[in-house]
């Protein structure tokens, strides 16, 4: 068997690379083009267009609507298999994506469907790879191929978390100045949906992200929603733990009667001195953080450059 593989791979290397490349890049093709058709479509619908112009102007082949079609049934599938399921880690998953700005709820399958085939393409790619050059023999094929198939595994979770981890930052960096502007805001007498459009203007060119979510909270609110539900909302899909306290603090205010200017000038100020002291722990670690970089990189240079005109004497006999 293992002869059989080394022969076709030599022989047919350049078509083998072919093929299994082509393959899960035309899935991957046909997953792309049916999300950008599932766009289209709600805009056009959103936008008060007819789709059938569209379809019939479109200008596409039987093949390439075949296609899509089956790949939309494949997503609608996999979605309809994967929105079932109820448990604690496809309710973490949803959580995931929400906090990253991905609020299609077809998302899911989409994420599953793109995982899977990275790890399918990549492990085949290794394969052939290896085979096709010699880099590795026996055994480490496979140890190759299953380490293309893990990082095809895991290559969409780790990207979702660089998406999920960039978007936290800014949401921390720019939730107490969000709170400045709605304190200032309430003193000017606006009410709550009010105050959210004015700071969500303000934000939109420095913290794009969260002026999208401020803006996503307002029309929650003026769709009917409570403040309170509209805000815990809020704190859902930014992740943070200031914003459900928030959400609270307004939930209890609204509940007890007292004042929100009130509140929502209190919870500023202890937002400021929150802000004040992380950047001064930052600040009083920084000396230990760099210990090792000076140890490792500065001070074997210093020593160097001391002691080496004392040795160069020493050797050369010179005092």
């Amino acid at each position: 068997m293992n002869a059989l593989i080394e022969t076709l791979v030599t022989d047919h290397a350049g078509l083998l690379v072919t093929v299994l490349v082509f393959v899960p890049a035309t899935m991957l093709a046909f997953l792309l083009m049916a999300a950008v058709r599932l766009r289209g479509a709600v805009k056009r619908r959103a936008a008060g267009i007819s789709a059938v112009s569209f379809d019939q102007g479109a200008g596409s082949s039987g093949l390439t609507q075949g296609g899509v079609k089956a790949a939309q049934r494949l997503i609608d599938r996999t979605t309809k298999h994967y929105q079932s399921l109820d448990d604690k880690s496809m309710k973490l998953l949803r959580q995931r994506l929400v906090q990253a700005g991905i609020f299609n709820p077809r998302a899911v399958g989409f994420f599953f469907l793109i995982r899977a085939v990275l790890a399918i393409g990549l492990g085949v790619v290794a394969f052939v790879v290896v085979q096709a050059f010699a880099l590795v023999d026996g055994t480490m094929v496979w140890a190759a191929v299953g380490g293309g198939g893990i990082a095809g595994y895991l290559g969409p979770s780790l990207v979702l978390d660089r998406i999920i981890a960039k978007r936290r930052s800014e949401y921390r960096a720019g939730f107490p100045d969000f709170m400045d502007l709605l304190v200032v805001c309430a003193d000017a007498g606006l009410g709550m949906s009010g105050a959210l459009e004015r700071v969500g203007r303000e934000l939109a060119t420095t913290y794009p992200n969260l002026a999208a979510n401020i803006h996503m909270t307002n029309l929650e609110i003026r769709a009917g929603r409570s403040t309170a539900e509209s805000l815990e909302n809020f704190g859902y899909r930014l992740g943070l733990d200031e914003v459900s306290s928030f959400a609270t603090l307004i939930q209890q205010s609204e509940e007890l009667g007292s004042s929100i200017t009130d509140a929502l000038r209190v919870y500023s100020e202890d937002m400021r001195h929150k802000r004040l002291s992380t950047a001064e722990e930052k600040a009083y670690a920084l000396p230990s953080k760099l210990a090792i970089p000076l140890m490792l990189c500065v001070f074997p240079v210093l020593f160097v450059v001391i002691l080496l005109p004392v040795v160069v004497r020493v050797k050369m006999g010179v005092y």
